[in-house]
């Protein structure tokens, strides 16, 4: 049975994520070898295929596991009882700041998904879907409240919005201008003027 945690008390499975999340960032996917994340990750083969069955695998966990944050957070966001221009505004800034925190998962994916096998890519794309379809849920209930425009449907909307998001990690730096929580604001804010009526 591997050893779950190092000396320092690192879960084997997170070091094995950090270290596929970096050379998976440097080098790209499918130039990161099954080997070279062991030796990064100090542990065996065998404890990479005990906590995932592929590289494929890993690949899925990067992403999903910044996915399943943040459909956390947007259930709480679209769950509480504020009204719903400040539940789409924190929302909408949330996913903003939660992608660049994890801006290497998020341009791994982006560039890499086509690398995943067809049952894995059929999960993530109902995974995503899911996080949208409870985000539009959101505008709409803006739109029939009358709070927001219906001049564009909710989906065009969140599209809009998505695109802003998923295209964060080819222009961000952390040594840019601007903080993670200034462009989640500036963002928010302009998608809060596209739906005022």
């Amino acid at each position: 049975m591997p050893r779950t945690t190092d000396g320092d008390g690192t879960p084997v499975p997170q070091r094995l994520l950090a270290a596929a999340t970096r050379l998976f960032a440097e080098q790209g996917y499918d130039r990161t070898s099954v080997q070279e994340i062991v030796e990064a990750a100090g542990v065996t083969k065998g404890a990479l295929y005990h906590y995932f069955g592929s590289k494929d695998d890993l690949l899925h966990e990067v992403y999903a596991r910044v996915l399943r944050i943040q459909q956390e957070r947007l259930d709480a966001f679209a769950d509480s009882d504020a009204p719903v221009e400040e539940r789409v505004r924190g929302a909408a800034a949330d996913v903003v700041v939660t992608t660049i925190d994890n801006l290497d998962d998020a341009s791994i994916f982006f560039r890499s998904m086509h690398h995943l096998g067809p049952e894995k890519l059929k999960q993530v794309r109902s995974e995503r879907r899911r996080y949208h379809e409870r985000f539009r849920a959101l505008i709409e209930e803006g739109q029939k409240k009358g709070v927001f425009s219906t001049a564009t449907p909710a989906d065009l909307v969140v599209d809009y919005h998505f695109g802003s998001v998923h295209h964060l990690s080819t222009w961000y730096s952390p040594d840019g201008p601007l903080t993670p929580q200034e462009v989640a604001d500036h963002l928010a804010d302009l998608l809060l003027r596209a739906l005022r009526p």
